[in-house]
């Protein structure tokens, strides 16, 4: 079937000698992967609409399995994203990372709508450490590896929640925080942003201001408590880490 379709190339990989296969994060479908025939020569039409990071208006021959791409209109190159390199590596690190969660024709209108925020916000913006942050916080529920942000996670308590621990998988309040003695110190402050920057979308955010110090504080948190449960193996966040701009 054919049907035109908005989306975003999140993955791109070379395919025959002249082919390419991208995968494609849409609203209207989701997730897919589509062939896209002489998307290699640098003189075909495909060429510039197969970009990673594109995002176009394609036509595309739906399958269950492999569709195709017939044509494809670029809406936003994202170019302030390719034309700086640390943009281009959280731009990689959201993709691949969607990507790794999400089920092929599956819609999420609203990780769709709050993927396409964040790059818009990565390209637009110098300051983005926090909404990468909060899609992050997206993708663990979307993953179902999520922590308990919202109350003690032993307990249920929902007050002075105090440290977060990486082995219960959550927040501790100040009496439970006895129960592992490596669970990371909080300032209330930043235990209450985890849980908001966990439900509110980046469309109900204006300015976001958060101190230096908290933010490498949530920055440590999220990469250790994804070291513990991810599961995915993302050579973009192998990158981030080597440039040490995940610290």
């Amino acid at each position: 079937m054919l049907e035109k379709i908005e989306g975003t190339i999140i993955k791109t990989q070379d395919y025959g000698e002249s082919n390419k296969i991208v995968t494609l994060f849409s609203q209207k479908i989701g997730k897919f992967s589509a062939i896209a025939r002489g998307a290699k020569k640098p003189k075909s039409r495909m060429a510039a609409v197969t970009q990673p990071f594109i995002h176009g208006n394609y036509l595309v021959y739906v399958s269950t399995g492999l569709s195709t791409i017939q044509q494809g209109e670029i809406i936003d190159s994202y170019r302030n994203i390719r034309e700086d390199i640390v943009k281009m590596a959280f731009a990689a690190y959201i993709s691949e990372f969607t990507d790794k969660v999400l089920e092929s024709y599956q819609p999420d209108f609203f990780l769709f709508d709050q993927f396409f925020r964040t790059m818009n916000w990565i390209s637009d913006k110098n300051e983005y450490m926090i909404p990468v942050m909060m899609f992050e916080l997206k993708l663990f529920e979307k993953a179902g590896i999520a922590p308990t942000l919202d109350q003690c996670v032993l307990c249920g308590n929902n007050e002075e929640l105090s440290s977060f621990s990486i082995v219960e998988g959550g927040l501790l309040c100040k009496n439970c925080f006895s129960f592992d003695r490596y669970s990371i110190v909080l300032p209330s402050v930043v235990a209450k942003l985890l849980y908001i920057f966990s439900t509110i979308g980046l469309d109900q955010v204006g300015t976001i201001s958060v101190k230096q110090k908290n933010q490498i504080l949530l920055r440590k948190i999220l990469d250790t408590y994804y070291d513990q449960y991810g599961g995915y193996y993302l050579k973009s966040r192998k990158f981030l880490n080597q440039i040490d701009l995940l610290k």
